[in-house]
């Protein structure tokens, strides 16, 4: 066994602190964006623990995007043309003025359900009475922007960074709509392949240097020191890459596709990140391609059953990853069950991404759940 569960809330920092300290753990690595948003950096370096990820004003770039929206503007960095608001008659004022396609995205985190990109007038204002009147999100929907529908290839980019060393990582490209063909509701994500097969050594390089630095720099000057993994979501579009969001962690599924290219040790990479000692590693990448596609329980990222017995995760091939969001142990019967709306991801690696695809799905054929859904087009270019 490499590790135990413990029961314990990923926003409880009090009782990870403890857990920490009783099980002799001596390094932390945050991956979800609540416990960042909460501080649970902040609290664990004031506890001696050395930890890897934001603080929690750092993280401010992913947790509002209000925020990343005026740091960008502030400092030149490309993104998409936006109005924010704190006032739905306001907002809904703007609105009608705007010509369609549009994007309507809720202020805070809203675990990947808060952007609506709407194809007419009458979806987009669907789609702000949903999120400030009807308060869907919560209080992530206290303030909105309104955007411009950036038309392009979305790519996932991201950088290892100590706040002063900027070191790029592989990008892919994420699968947000729930259906094939990227229609329907966004998710968390559905899937997601690395590299990206229109991606180039100039693009990324143009990325890091226009979009990826700067953000690093401009949240430095800001008296923001940023050290973690920061992700952008771009378009890259007519007229070169465009903000979407920023993430201040790796993210689901990108994570999936990524590591398995990684020929570093990630704990030495975490170790120098926090230290801020980044610029002493070489970090290196296997050329191989990989592809991730997500098992989800049927009817997410609306209403969903789960506790359905997952069958067949011992029929794979060597070297397939299974990755478990949203399951638990049957105490009782020892099954696999279903737990959430993203339930399983399923990853391979393969020389080209053909192969790597091939293999993802030919072993997904074995893996079964009551409702299961998934798409079939991932990675299909």
């Amino acid at each position: 066994m490499l590790a135990s569960n413990l029961d314990i809330k990923p926003t409880d920092t009090a009782g990870l602190i403890k857990a920490a300290r009783e099980n002799s753990v001596n390094f932390v690595v945050v991956g979800p964006e609540a416990p960042l948003a909460a501080g649970i950096v902040d609290r664990f370096q004031e506890a001696g623990i050395p930890i890897f990820g934001p603080t929690r004003s750092a993280a401010t770039i992913e947790s509002s995007k209000v925020f990343a929206r005026e740091l960008m503007q502030k400092y030149q960095i490309p993104c998409a043309q936006g109005t924010s608001f704190s006032d739905y008659n306001s907002a809904k004022r703007h609105l009608l003025a705007q010509k369609p396609p549009l994007v309507i995205k809720a202020d805070g985190l809203a675990a990947g359900k808060g952007v609506t990109v709407a194809g007419s007038l009458a979806e987009a204002e669907e789609a702000l009475y949903h999120t400030m009147v009807d308060r869907a999100y919560g209080p992530a929907g206290d303030r909105v922007i309104i955007e411009e529908c950036l038309i392009g290839k979305e790519m996932s980019a991201f950088v290892f960074t100590d706040g002063n060393t900027v070191v790029p990582i592989v990008p892919a490209c994420d699968y947000k709509p729930v259906y094939d063909g990227n229609r329907g509701p966004n998710t968390g994500g559905m899937g997601s392949y690395s590299p990206p097969h229109f991606t180039t050594v100039e693009l990324e390089q143009e990325i890091t240097r226009t979009i990826l630095e700067p953000a690093v720099e401009a949240l430095a000057r800001e008296n923001q020191l940023y050290r973690g993994v920061l992700y952008a979501g771009l378009m890259i579009t007519d007229e070169g890459p465009k903000v979407m969001e920023f993430n201040a962690r790796l993210g689901d599924p990108e994570t999936q596709v990524i590591l398995p290219r990684l020929k570093t040790d990630l704990l030495d990479i975490f170790m120098a990140t926090t230290g801020g000692n980044l610029d002493k590693i070489d970090v290196k990448w296997s050329g191989d391609s990989c592809v991730a596609v997500v098992m989800s329980s049927g009817g997410y990222p609306g209403s969903y059953r789960t506790g359905y017995p997952i069958t067949g995760l011992e029929n794979l091939e060597s070297g397939v990853m299974v990755f478990h969001a949203g399951t638990r142990a049957d105490t009782k019967g020892g099954e696999i069950l279903s737990d959430g709306g993203r339930v399983i991801s399923v990853a391979g690696t393969g020389s080209n991404l053909a192969r790597a695809r091939a293999r993802v799905y030919r072993n997904i054929a074995n893996i079964h759940f009551e409702g299961c859904h998934y798409r079939k087009d991932i990675a299909l270019v």
